[in-house]
């Protein structure tokens, strides 16, 4: 049993004695309620004094019982206490270090900025992902939650500069404002990319209207997730059997199948290369969109395509295809 768990056990076993000692007065000695609950208390604190009146021998004998038990349970509560403070202060202390220095050796990773119903599910996918996040949220249940499902955290503003500094903006990959106000979204995204401009970042938006003012904060992308939950309900009900390929592409790791989105970078087998060279190249993926440098998006590119550094790719494959393509790590 947790100690915080035999603390509320003992606050229920203390009030129980007490009242206990309180009813067992009224009834044997007849005493009012006032001068009952004074005899109880001066005998489980077992401060001395006299009683309040004369005891019968039903009275001692039920004093008896009441100092036997109830000076245990008080001795016990006292031991349960100070071994719950000791706990609390050594988690907070050693626990707390022990997350400084893990989220100091992030790097490559997202900053996730609150922590509530979104922001679980976006510390969920991004486990399934393998990639390494921080969450940060003020909300003391909120980081109980993220602690009881082994994420890192920060209790903390995401607004402020010091913050973000701390979950490492300067080295990560991205940022998800998933705060649950469009304010706090607003100034999460002004903070980030007044720290770091080109750190990429992904804002959830409520209102509409919010949309403007995230983009000229910084935001590359805004997100409604009432919009979002809207459309998938609608093409669920219209092509259900093309939203399961789309998921298990996605998301599904264990599958021969998989669909990603791959950077031409550096020593990647494709680069320079048409797009019907790359497939022939990688062992027959699928290559369905381009994305060039300068932002345009091509959904059905034709076979004679340059690939480019910078251009980035969706490619349907399997995963020794898909490895193939990114070139050496």
């Amino acid at each position: 049993m947790r100690t915080w768990r035999r603390l509320l056990f003992l606050i229920a076993a203390l009030l129980a004695v007490l009242t206990a000692g309180v009813v067992g007065y009224m009834a044997i000695e007849d005493w009012p309620l006032l001068d009952a609950v004074y005899m109880t208390v001066i005998t489980l604190t077992t401060v001395g004094y006299r009683e309040v009146h004369e005891l019968s021998d039903a009275g001692r004998i039920f004093t008896i019982g009441l100092v036997v038990f109830g000076v245990g349970a008080m001795l016990y509560g006292l031991t349960t206490m100070v071994q719950y403070f000791i706990e609390v202060q050594w988690a907070n202390l050693f626990g707390g270090r022990r997350m400084k220095e893990r989220i100091s050796k992030l790097k490559d990773h997202i900053v996730l900025c609150g922590y509530g119903e979104v922001g679980v599910e976006v510390a969920r996918t991004l486990d399934k992902e393998g990639i390494p996040f921080v969450a940060i949220d003020t909300d003391q249940q909120a980081v109980a939650k993220a602690t009881a499902n082994g994420h890192l955290y920060i209790q903390g503003d995401a607004t402020r500069d010091e913050t973000l500094s701390e979950a490492g903006i300067q080295r990560a990959r991205g940022l998800v404002a998933a705060a649950g106000n469009d304010a706090d979204n607003i100034f999460i995204t002004l903070s980030a990319k007044g720290l770091r401009p080109d750190v990429y970042v992904v804002a959830r938006a409520d209102a509409q209207e919010a949309e403007s003012k995230l983009k000229r904060a910084g935001a590359d992308r805004v997100i409604f997730p009432l919009a979002l939950a809207g459309r998938r309900l609608a093409m669920l009900a219209l092509r259900p059997l093309l939203v399961d390929f789309v998921d298990t592409t996605m998301h599904s790791r264990d599958r021969d199948l998989m669909l990603e989105a791959v950077k031409v970078g550096n020593g990647s087998p494709v680069a320079g290369k048409s797009l019907k060279e790359g497939r022939d190249c990688c062992g027959g993926a699928v290559f369905l969109a381009v994305k060039k440098r300068d932002g345009t998006l091509l959904t059905s590119p034709p076979q004679e395509t340059l690939l480019e550094l910078g251009d980035e790719l969706v490619v349907a494959g399997t995963r020794q295809q898909l490895r193939t393509l990114e070139g050496p790590a």
